[in-house]
């Protein structure tokens, strides 16, 4: 596994140092992962104490890399812009099998590496952010995804790691959901766009529900092993409970009801290879 071989605060800081130097220079681009979990939850000290008690990596808190999404309207002022601003080096592999989809980029002392997203993530399932600035959903937040993006990238995993797992505790754990506040902000999970996304697509429905479902076991499992206390695995399990309520209210359109029939007897992810570097 490779890993990031900054300290994590430091590589926190210099992430979103990137990140301020391209909106300078009016280049979207905005964190996804890990990173952007832990950016998004380090207010809650509770939350992020799950990143160990849960043991999402051994060794503490790893991050392996930097993943960003832009957009790919913009794609020649970025790669200007990491390889001419930054200095950082382009994967030549990457770059002529997915330039149009994907790029990858390496830190010139080979510190770290930059995995960058165009326009969407196509894994078990797709998330859409749009192809321009002023178009798209990149804008909602900075320097990450929005919440609702993080939890869904999280959620269309089919195969989901533990990591991933502990990366949704930690932000149902530091996070309200907006309909818990009354209003929509920054800092809540919009349940809204989640259940827009769901309810058209089946088969990314069923895979978050399974994963929602699994998260809420796993705690349970924790709290009995004496991991975590009762009262953090409430909290969390109670707003996915909120959330997966208000999935379940709203209405399926036609794409998700004439899937549903076919239901699990044909596939209804994509599988997802490792791209070896």
């Amino acid at each position: 596994m490779h890993r990031v071989t900054l300290p994590p605060e430091e590589f926190v800081k210099e992430t979103i140092e990137i990140v301020k130097k391209a909106q300078e220079k009016g280049i979207i681009i905005r964190i996804l992962g890990a990173l952007a979990v832990y950016i998004h939850s380090s207010h809650d000290n509770e939350a992020l104490e799950l990143f160990n008690k849960l043991k999402r990596l051994e060794g503490g808190l790893i991050f392996t890399d930097l993943d960003l999404i832009a957009y790919s309207k913009q794609r020649k002022e970025i790669m200007d812009f990491f390889e001419k601003t930054l200095g950082f080096k382009c994967d030549p592999y990457v770059k002529a099998l997915f330039g149009g989809r994907r790029l990858i980029y390496y830190h010139p002392k080979n510190l770290y590496h930059v995995d960058i997203f165009f326009d969407k993530l196509e894994f078990s399932h797709d998330i859409y952010f749009g192809e321009k600035p002023g178009a798209g959903s990149l804008e909602l937040d900075f320097p990450t995804i929005s919440l609702a993006h993080i939890v869904l990238e999280k959620l269309q995993i089919h195969k989901i790691n533990w990591k991933d797992l502990v990366d949704l505790a930690v932000l149902f754990k530091a996070h309200k959901l907006c309909g818990e506040i009354g209003e929509k902000n920054k800092e809540c999970i919009d349940e809204e766009v989640i259940a827009s996304i769901l309810c058209d697509d089946w088969g990314f429905w069923y895979d978050a529900v399974n994963n929602l479902n699994k998260l809420k076991q796993i705690l349970d499992n924790a709290v009995k092993e004496g991991k975590i206390n009762s009262e953090i695995a409430n909290i969390i399990q109670t707003r996915i409970d909120k959330l997966l309520n208000y999935i379940d209210s709203k209405p399926k359109t036609k794409n998700w009801i004439k899937r549903s029939k076919i239901g699990t007897s044909k596939p209804w992810y994509r599988e997802v290879e490792e791209l070896e570097r």
